[in-house]
């Protein structure tokens, strides 16, 4: 396997994109997105890609994460989406599997919307924001104490979630200063586009939804709504998991995305 490696690319000249990159260099190309609370949070995910599946992986930090730059024209999740699939086209990535977490999710979503199936080849969505599902509203989570947004986020809070009090100043204002860019680029329409769940159903490309069963931010009916707007999706959830289900239980959601992959594959197999 090679090295672990980061760059910096260029969708435009003014926005810098930092990538890190792991996995064979001939492997399938997966994008993994993560979602408000940084890259480290799917860092798992894009470890198991790389080892267990041997894909080249590439691990994004949105603009305005963990102190990188961001314009002040990078408002919204369109411009996240836009900067991935772009740098995709100009690198000459086909058949890319795109994961999303939350946020990341959201933009995973927005990409396969605009490519049209011409540089991604599936997509995975994990606990997914970004439609408006009628009676199932993003939870506000500006408004939480720490304790109240773990509480929401977590099957098992007590076991998972970070307490304030354990971290940095400085990681105590990067924490903040990350939030700020969430509101910056989902505030507002909170956590949604209006418009986006009437888009998908032009999405041709096959989509995984896994969703935690304890999901209090985006709940599992919100799930279905998002599955069943994509005409090529399959629901699954995952027990015993909140928002992030790749940290609560690892094993069963590699165990589901392993499957799904494999599926795509000996379907492709049979019309070879």
């Amino acid at each position: 396997m090679a090295d672990t490696t980061t760059r910096t690319v260029f969708p435009r000249p003014d926005l810098p994109l930092t990538l890190t990159e792991t996995g064979p260099r001939d492997g399938r190309v997966a994008l993994v997105l993560h979602g408000g609370s940084g890259p480290a949070t799917v860092a798992a995910v894009a470890a198991h890609l790389a080892g267990e599946r041997h894909m080249r992986v590439f691990l994004p930090t949105h603009p305005g994460w963990d102190g990188t730059e961001r314009p002040d024209w990078f408002t919204g999740v369109d411009d996240l989406a836009l900067a991935h699939l772009h740098w995709l086209r100009d690198e000459g990535h086909r058949d890319v599997l795109v994961v999303g977490s939350s946020i990341g999710g959201w933009a995973a979503t927005e990409m396969a919307f605009r490519d049209d199936g011409a540089v991604i080849g599936s997509l995975v969505l994990i606990d997914a924001v970004g439609v408006a599902v009628p009676g199932e509203p993003v939870r506000d989570i500006f408004g939480l104490t720490p304790g109240e947004l773990a509480a929401y986020a977590f099957h098992d809070p007590a076991r998972h979630a970070v307490d304030p009090a354990t971290l940095t100043a400085e990681q105590l204002a990067a924490r903040r200063a990350d939030m700020e860019t969430v509101r910056l680029l989902a505030g507002d329409p909170y956590m949604h586009d209006p418009k986006l769940l009437n888009r998908l159903g032009r999405v041709r490309t096959p989509a995984l939804v896994l969703w935690g069963e304890s999901d209090r931010i985006v709940t599992p009916a919100y799930g279905r709504a998002l599955a069943a707007a994509l005409p090529h999706a399959r629901f699954e959830t995952v027990p015993e998991a909140g928002h992030l289900p790749h940290l609560e239980q690892p094993a069963a959601t590699f165990a589901a995305l392993d499957a799904y992959l494999d599926a795509l594959s000996g379907d492709r197999a049979k019309t070879d």
